[in-house]
């Protein structure tokens, strides 16, 4: 390819500089400029809720390259700047100076923002998001405070694995949650019920089936400190600080104002193009094509940042790749550690077939259709079996569940 092309990636996480060095290492010789809007170089999420949270690790430490790295590969990096418009036309992106970047092939890994609730008081200024690495830090140091209770608005991925490293801290957690289990909809009714025992098990208490209809504050709503929730019910819980764990949006506006297709995400193909041929999208925006599992499906996990940037830097060197991985995620939480590999959306399994220990969790579950075949596997403190349990579901053949179940016989 020509030395004169310049390709740009809108967007500052971990898709964003690995859409880098794939470009590098595909030999891209022209000009990459990365445009990120947090003022730090990109790094990994996953520790925000787990390692960091837990002052295991810090920045440097999951930062996804050194700033010699970029000078060392010609990237020009512009951290803590926002790109505010998109002309395709003239292919250029606008930034908040008034100047333009123009580009030959634009990335988008533009991420996602945390979900806040429209409710009394959810602007107080201890109600928390968490997405970034200050709000990580902010609740390392909550927690580092004696006699400190939080309340978390939600039982997904975010709101667990904040209740696990608050309690390993000694903070009292309140969980609060509209669904009747934890992670309906991700691993549904079955599993988690696992979750809510673990965590009732570690002293939080979970109230599942509740609506928070106000964040009570002292001196007014929305001009003084939280101090807890109220529910539906009337209940009143007291805290020193709320958690809002509520899920998260696409940052989509710069693709939708620029007329891209999207419906929930950024619409792209197989090969993680979008509508404009010289326009690629990753990561949480990318709605795609699954030439795997014959569906557009959203996923908005470590995984596909991680691993989405290689196809998408090979299109737009115009080379042939498509992104066949089957979605992927992991948690830590306590001393439970899991992976899930595969897709079963709620409402299309037949049944959860489990194979180990389930009390003692130690076990694999499985998530079969009608037809007894395998759509996804999870592995609960059972190592050294993904590459098992995605064969059983790429294999699109029936199983037969009491063998599946039956630790004796060999996955």
């Amino acid at each position: 390819m020509s030395s004169d092309q310049h390709f740009v990636i809108v967007g500052g996480g971990l898709a964003a500089a690995k859409l880098a060095e794939a470009l590098r290492a595909n030999d891209f010789p022209g000009t990459v400029t990365l445009v990120g809007k947090e003022e730090w170089l990109p790094y990994e999420r996953p520790p925000l809720s787990k390692e960091h949270l837990a002052g295991k690790k810090q920045l440097p430490e999951f930062t996804v390259e050194p700033r010699q790295w970029y000078r060392d590969h010609h990237i020009e990096v512009q951290v803590g700047t926002t790109v505010e418009g998109l002309d395709r036309a003239a292919k250029t992106i606008s930034l908040p100076d008034g100047s333009t970047i123009s580009y030959d092939k634009l990335a988008l890994a533009t991420g996602s923002t945390p979900r806040t609730l429209p409710i009394p008081g959810a602007d107080a200024p201890n109600v928390y998001t968490l997405r970034t690495i200050e709000d990580s830090d902010t609740l390392v140091e909550l927690f580092s405070s004696a006699a400190q209770r939080i309340v978390i608005i939600g039982a997904g991925w975010i709101g667990l694995e904040v209740a696990s490293a608050a309690r390993n801290a000694g903070v009292e957690v309140t969980i609060v949650e509209t669904a009747k289990h934890p992670l309906l909809g991700a691993l549904g009714p079955e599993m988690g019920e696992v979750f809510a025992d673990l965590h009732r098990a570690h002293g939080v208490d979970l109230r599942l089936d509740a609506q928070v209809t106000e964040i009570t504050t002292k001196d007014g709503i929305g001009t003084a400190l939280a101090t807890g929730v109220k529910l539906g019910d009337g209940t009143v819980v007291e805290a020193q600080a709320v958690l809002v764990a509520v899920g998260a949006s696409p940052n989509i506006g710069l693709a939708t104002d620029a007329g891209l297709a999207v419906d929930g995400g950024v619409l792209v193909d197989e090969h993680l193009r979008t509508s404009d041929p010289d326009i690629v999208a990753v990561g949480d925006i990318a709605e795609q094509q699954h030439p795997v599992l014959g569906r557009r499906i959203r996923v908005e996990h470590w995984a596909n940042a991680l691993n989405q940037p290689a196809v998408a830097a090979a299109t737009m060197l115009g080379k042939d790749a498509s992104y066949d991985r089957l979605p992927y995620f992991f948690t830590d939480q306590y001393d439970l550690g899991m992976e899930y590999t595969g897709y079963a959306a709620p409402g299309e399994y037949d049944r959860v077939v489990t194979r180990g220990d389930v009390a003692g969790r130690e076990f694999v579950a499985f998530w079969l259709d009608a037809d007894n075949r395998v759509l996804a596997g999870m592995n609960v403190n059972v190592w050294d079996v993904t590459d098992r349990i995605k064969e059983l579901i790429l294999a699109g053949e029936p199983v037969d569940p009491d063998r599946l179940a039956d630790t004796s016989i060999p996955l």
